[in-house]
């Protein structure tokens, strides 16, 4: 396994965490908070399409677990 491959050295993406509802003030900031959490978004989800092209694995659901019928 090559190491770009291994999870250790390439962990997945943690998303951005939202604005909470009394970070915004309503007053039409330039840039609003709710824009730079759009921004932060945007970047995340392009950089976990990345990681799950580097590890397909991870993008499949676990397999059921087989339990006593």
């Amino acid at each position: 396994m090559s190491r770009s491959s291994d999870p250790v050295d390439d962990p997945r993406p943690v998303p951005p965490e939202p604005p909470l509802p009394g970070d915004c003030c309503d007053s039409g900031c330039d840039p609003c908070v709710h824009d730079t959490y759009a921004e932060q978004l945007a970047g995340y989800r392009e950089q976990l399409a990345a990681w799950l092209r580097r590890h397909p694995e991870a993008a499949q659901p676990p397999p059921p677990e087989s339990g006593p019928a």
